[in-house]
């Protein structure tokens, strides 16, 4: 029993305690630094997005004074120096070339001989045509003789009818007789005109084998060499080129049709050679000819230019690249091409200060100008202004509250670097 009483005594089984909620949460992280953590990030967020949104309104501005200066409107173009009157010499009738008396760049004198085509075709053709006329006379000289004897017969037959010797019939085939030989006497006269023309025109394509200058000049080109046949038959081949004076050449531009209206003839012209890289060459326009060029849609008009060439520095053919001044100001109140396109662009923010789009009247345009309002920064304001003439990057204000040194807007810079192009020089001017 004593043995039974000495063992150890199972220990009883201790029940599961539960902890109440409060206990829990104070032995784990307070709800307190869970709430502040919350709000410390939504301030971060707030103070991004507030911080964001005030550099979205820090907008600057390219700007450029208006201020006076010296516009030119021009008129640009490309076109072709050429000789002043160019006359192209050809053949009239088909041969071989016999002979060549001038060449390339060789002063010639009105009548002068330059090439002879062999004749001896030419000669056979009027050694014939004098043979038919010779025939034909002869034919018109049997004629007439057969005419006064048919005449003759005639009348006798009259008196012999007149005494009844004869029949009437006799009479009459006497008188017919006559008109025939008249007739004849006709046919044959007219073969001898025939022949006559023919023969002119033999010795005229004689005269034709030898060519001669039509004009006082320069050769300019030559087509064919010493032994080449020519065949003239629906148009006269061309031999030579002479330009009558190469001291006086004409550059035959062609100008545009959005254009053509700026310019009249009198109007002075310049324009360069690549020949002559540097020098400037003068012109007078004479002529605004009224037919239209068509290239693929294209339509131009052409204005010839004559240009004295007393140096023979122009040569036919040379390409120039013509200017002609339209309008020229020397103290015009001018702004950048870039200020009349500006445009202020809607700010996504709605607290930004950007300047609303304005409208023009009719006849004017809106250019903006960053002037500094009375206890306020630097705001854009929008300025009418009336233009005039334009160089192609600047243009002339002729009417309009714009007065020399406003600075006018040209292009708006965002914060995140974004700039609208403006070539015209300009300095970054903040809004503020």
């Amino acid at each position: 029993m004593k043995a039974l009483s000495e063992m150890p005594r199972e220990a009883p089984a201790l029940a599961p305690v539960e902890l109440d909620e409060d206990e829990g949460r104070k032995r784990g992280v307070p709800r307190w630094a869970w709430i502040l953590a919350i709000l410390v990030v939504v301030g971060a967020g707030v103070f991004w997005r507030m911080r964001a949104g005030s550099q979205a309104d820090a907008i600057t501005y390219d700007t450029t004074p208006a201020e006076a200066r010296k516009l030119m409107a021009k008129v640009t173009a490309t076109g072709t120096v050429a000789a002043l009157v160019t006359v192209q010499v050809g053949s009239q009738v088909s041969g071989r070339i016999q002979e060549l008396m001038v060449d390339y760049n060789s002063q010639v004198k009105k009548g002068q001989v330059i090439a002879r085509i062999d004749p001896q075709l030419v000669q056979a053709a009027l050694d014939r045509a004098k043979a038919n006329m010779m025939a034909s006379r002869a034919n018109l000289q049997k004629a007439r003789v057969n005419a006064d004897v048919a005449k003759k017969q005639a009348a006798r037959s009259r008196e012999l009818r007149a005494q009844q010797f004869i029949s009437q019939a006799e009479l009459e085939t006497a008188e017919s007789a006559a008109a025939n030989g008249q007739a004849e006497v006709t046919a044959a006269e007219g073969s001898v005109a025939q022949s006559q023309a023919a023969l002119n025109e033999a010795e005229v394509n004689l005269k034709y084998t030898t060519i001669v200058s039509p004009t006082d000049g320069i050769v300019i080109s030559r087509s064919v060499d010493v032994g080449q046949t020519v065949a003239a038959s629906l148009q006269a081949p061309v031999l030579f080129t002479i330009a009558e004076d190469l001291r006086k050449m004409q550059v035959n531009t062609s100008i545009a049709e959005a254009d053509v209206g700026k310019l009249q003839p009198g109007q002075k012209a310049t324009f360069t050679v690549d020949a002559f890289p540097g020098e400037t060459f003068n012109g007078v326009i004479r002529q605004i000819r009224n037919e239209a060029i068509t290239v693929q849609n294209v339509v131009t008009y052409l204005a010839v230019i004559d240009v004295p060439n007393p140096d023979l520095k122009l040569k036919p053919g040379m390409t120039a690249n013509v200017t002609i001044v339209t309008q020229q100001k020397d103290q015009a109140l001018s702004v950048p091409n870039t200020a009349l396109r500006y445009r202020p662009a809607p700010s996504p923010n709605a607290d930004a200060q950007a300047p609303a789009p304005r409208q023009a009247p009719a006849g004017m345009r809106t250019v903006y100008v960053l002037r500094r309002q009375p206890e306020q920064k630097s705001q854009p304001v929008a300025v009418n202004v009336r233009t005039g003439m334009t160089d192609g990057t600047y243009t002339e204000v002729v009417e309009g509250e714009l007065k020399a040194g406003d600075l006018v807007i040209t292009a708006a810079n965002s914060p995140a670097g974004a700039t609208s192009p403006s070539p015209a020089p300009s300095g970054a001017s903040p809004l503020g």
